[in-house]
């Protein structure tokens, strides 16, 4: 019989393609999704909905039956500050969730969170807590930890490549600086597709990159030469706040300030990889930045520009 996987977040960037990539292996795919309305494509795929927001714990009732690995890929990117509250709210949904897999007999939790000893961001911090939530209240847990995801359509990506194409110069905030290990959206979705075959890679944590460390300008750098353009010139401006940054950055690229600020938030934090034992465990050699850098453009040539 075909094995069962619940995917979370399945209409996001991560999300839909590892729903494609179960189905593309044989998986039967059930997505979590809070508007079925929005979730056409899904369905028209042949995936099965069940609509439910994870802070609902009454409508997460069904949502793990029959379920052999779970996928939780929610967080609340671009939608709260620590003063709206949006880490009791991750911190309630992660609960939920975790009871509701147990409860409901799921083998395997796979969560995916961020990278970053003592991050000074409250988004990467939150994610942290997601994880031990996830790992003291539900099944055994894979906790995959990623920096920079590159790939058509993420964030990140999209900030770089607007940043370079738009802006013939750019202040240079003291973020540029901080080192990072960027890594494609291919290979993140082959770590996840492979963790409920990996029995070793159950309870423990996973840290996943690309080969390189690279700051964030030196990805700039190498995204100009991807776009075949010269390298922007980048006047120094150490003392820019990330509010500031987030709207410079809102202003002159198609992603939202309010996504933004945590995106900037994080890059405060140096994220690389600290200790490679869990990934030594899984058949995957990730691809270099600049070959994931053109892998994302050639996905997203055809696509029209974001208006300025």
């Amino acid at each position: 019989m075909a094995r069962r996987a619940l995917v979370t977040g399945a209409t996001g960037f991560v999300g839909r393609r590892l729903a494609a990539a179960l189905a593309d292996r044989g998986w039967e795919v059930r997505c979590l999704v809070r508007d079925r309305s929005r979730a056409q494509r899904l369905a028209d795929r042949g995936f099965e909905l069940h609509e439910a927001d994870v802070l609902d714990a009454r409508a997460l009732r069904g949502a793990g039956a029959g379920v052999d690995v779970a996928y939780y890929l929610i967080h609340a990117m671009g939608r709260g500050t620590a003063r709206s509250g949006f880490e009791e709210r991750e911190r309630r949904s992660a609960r939920n969730f975790a009871e509701m897999a147990k409860r409901e007999g799921v083998a395997r939790d796979v969560y995916l969170g961020g990278l970053g000893d003592r991050p000074q961001s409250a988004h990467l911090r939150s994610r942290h807590r997601t994880a031990e939530i996830l790992s003291a209240l539900g099944p055994p847990l894979t906790y995959f930890r990623a920096g920079m995801i590159v790939g058509a359509g993420s964030e990140s990506y999209r900030t770089l490549r607007y940043l370079v194409q738009r802006l013939p110069a750019m202040i240079g905030p003291a973020w540029l600086k901080t080192p990072t290990q960027a890594i494609a959206i291919d290979d993140v979705l082959a770590y996840l597709v492979a963790a409920p075959d990996v029995p070793a890679s159950a309870g423990r944590e996973i840290q996943i990159a690309g080969p390189e460390i690279l700051s964030y300008g030196e990805m700039l750098d190498l995204m100009a030469d991807a776009l075949g353009v010269r390298r922007r010139l980048r006047l120094p401006v150490p003392l820019i706040t990330p509010r500031l940054s987030s709207l410079w950055i809102g202003l002159v690229t198609p992603v939202d300030a309010g996504v933004a600020r945590p995106l900037v938030e994080g890059l405060s934090t140096p994220t690389i990889v600290t200790d490679r034992s869990g990934a030594g465990l899984f058949d995957v050699h990730p691809m270099p930045f600049m070959d994931a850098l053109r892998r994302a453009l050639a996905e997203d040539r055809d696509l029209p520009a974001p208006a300025r």
